[in-house]
């Protein structure tokens, strides 16, 4: 293993990389052949114990609980059968989406980056170890929002697992330690506002409680 500090990947990491339409209770229409992946900016990360601030721009903001991967050791055009091996552990992520610009954005055809790497717009827990979490790819996720419940699932219902997107992510861009993956987010995702307050958890390994507040 890199001798890197992967406990501190929110502060030394140099990229985010999302994928969207990885959950097989959010694919409508034909399931995608091959990942579908997007950049967040590092600058988007936030902690617990700060809150989530919304843009001003925005009027309609989801949450999309994820687990993410943080990457332990530099890799390039890694196969499917070794990916496996450049994990260095996980962590509970939430993918904050501005829907109200993406949503134009996509019928213009043009970037909508800004929808999801606004500030604060990647909440992030500590990092999880492989012996806390042991089978990645079985693992509960939930989220409630004012103690309600809206999203709970198993990331076995992951399109693409694990090491099929650092595998894909790899073919076009070194991954390096500290990196993070997010693994898509299963249904359920829906609208926060000014005054929510959102806790989200794999399983009972770890919990997190964020206040939503206007920017």
């Amino acid at each position: 293993m890199s001798q890197v500090n992967l406990k501190q990947f929110a502060k030394n990491g140099r990229k985010i990389i999302g994928a969207v339409l990885n959950y097989k209770d959010c694919i409508t229409d034909n399931a995608p052949e091959t990942p579908i992946l997007f950049l967040k900016a590092i600058s988007s990360y936030v902690e617990e114990g700060k809150p989530i601030r919304l843009p001003r721009v925005f009027t309609k903001v989801y949450h999309e609980v994820e687990l993410g991967v943080v990457i332990g050791q530099t890799c390039k055009n890694v196969s499917i059968e070794e990916a496996s091996k450049y994990v260095g552990g996980y962590c509970l992520a939430l993918d904050l989406t501005g829907m109200c610009y993406i949503g134009k954005q996509r019928e213009k055809a043009l970037p909508w980056d800004l929808g999801k790497g606004f500030d604060t717009a990647t909440p992030v827990s500590r990092f999880i170890t492989h012996e806390e979490l042991p089978n990645p790819n079985d693992v509960r996720l939930w989220l409630k929002v004012n103690g309600q419940t809206r999203q709970d699932q198993s990331s076995d219902y992951m399109h693409f697992k694990i090491p099929e997107l650092i595998s894909y992510a790899s073919k076009f861009m070194t991954l390096e330690p500290n990196d993070m993956i997010l693994t898509g987010t299963p249904a359920g995702a829906t609208t926060i506002k000014h005054g929510d307050v959102i806790e989200f958890g794999i399983g009972e390994i770890v919990k997190l409680k964020f206040d939503v507040q206007d920017d």
